[in-house]
C-alpha cells in the first residue's frame, strides 16, 4: 500500500499517457497512479487498462462520459483518494509538462519537510519554461503577479498545476464549494489553502511545454482567470477560514472561562 497517489485527468492523450504511466510507475516513491479520464474518443482510457494489466493495484482509472473540466475531474480524483486513505495526493499533467522526477521532491518537501502543500514552481527562481513563445511566458508571468496583488497570496507561481496536497487540506476545504473549473480551479485551490492557514511551500521546476497532442488552453480558460480572480477574493471577504478543529478548541475554551467565572 502506498500512501501517495497521482491524479492525472485525461482527454485525448494517447501520444503520452503510456509513456507517462511508465515513468511515473518507475519512480522510487511507489507512487499510485488515477487516471480521470473525460471519455476520451482517441482511445486513451483503453490504453490506460492496458498499463493496469502490467501493474495490478498500482494504475486505477475512473472514466467519465464527455468532457467535464479539469477541476471537477480533480475534485473527483480527490474524493477517490480520501476515501482510500491517501496522505499525499498530486496533481500533475499528462503531457510532460511536469516532470516525474519532481514527483520524488514535492513529496519529500511535504512527507519530510513538514509542508502541507507542495508547488512545482516555474517562477520561484525566475522565470523556467521551455518551448513557450515568449508571449505566453510574458502571459503567464504577468498573470501570477496579478493574481498576487489581488489575493495576497505570498506565491510565486499562483496558477501552478504541479502540486502535492496533505489530505488534510482536501479534508478541510469544502470541495462542493469549490467555484471554478478551468484555469481558475488552480489558483482557488492555492488560495484556500493559503487562507485556512495550512503551510506551503514552492518547489523550483523547469516546465516544458508539450510537444505531442493538443493543448487544452483556450482564451475562455484565461478569461474565467482573470474575472474569477476578482470573484476569489470580493468572496473571501464574507467568509470564515477557521479549521474545524480551530473551532472547536475555542468553543471549549470559552466554555472553560464560563465555568471559571
Amino acid at each position: 500500500m502506498s500512501d501517495s497517489l497521482v491524479i492525472i485527468p485525461t482527454y485525448n492523450e494517447k501520444e503520452n499517457i503510456e509513456e507517462m504511466i511508465e515513468a511515473v510507475m518507475s519512480q522510487p516513491s511507489n507512487f499510485h497512479l488515477l487516471i480521470v479520464d473525460d471519455g476520451s474518443p482517441d482511445g486513451t482510457g483503453a490504453l490506460v487498462k492496458a498499463k493496469m494489466e502490467a501493474y495490478p493495484d498500482r494504475i486505477f482509472i475512473e472514466e467519465r462520459s464527455g468532457k467535464l473540466g479539469l477541476g471537477t475531474a480533480y475534485i473527483h480524483g480527490f474524493r477517490w483518494a480520501l476515501k482510500r486513505n491517501y496522505q499525499y495526493i498530486f496533481e500533475m499533467d499528462a503531457d510532460f509538462s511536469h516532470n516525474p522526477e519532481d514527483l520524488n521532491r514535492l513529496y519529500s518537501a511535504c512527507k519530510n519537510d513538514g509542508n502541507e502543500m507542495a508547488i512545482g514552481s516555474r517562477y520561484v527562481t525566475g522565470v523556467n519554461v521551455v518551448n513557450w513563445p515568449m508571449s505566453r511566458v510574458m502571459l503567464s508571468y504577468f498573470a501570477s503577479h496579478y493574481v498576487r496583488i489581488v489575493t495576497g497570496m505570498p506565491i510565486s507561481d499562483t496558477t501552478a498545476g504541479f502540486k502535492c496536497y496533505h489530505r488534510s487540506i482536501l479534508e478541510t476545504i469544502e470541495l462542493d464549494k469549490v467555484r471554478f473549473m478551468g484555469y481558475a480551479f488552480q489558483i482557488e485551490m492555492k488560495f484556500l489553502t493559503w487562507k485556512y492557514g495550512f503551510k506551503i511551500t514552492e518547489v523550483p521546476i523547469i516546465f516544458t511545454d508539450r510537444t505531442r497532442g493538443e493543448s487544452k488552453m483556450s482564451g475562455g480558460i484565461i478569461k474565467e482567470a482573470v474575472i474569477g480572480v476578482m470573484q476569489i477574493k470580493i468572496g473571501s471577504l464574507f467568509r470564515s477560514y477557521r479549521r474545524e478543529m480551530e473551532t472547536t478548541q475555542l468553543i471549549e475554551a470559552n466554555g472553560l472561562d464560563r465555568a471559571n467565572s
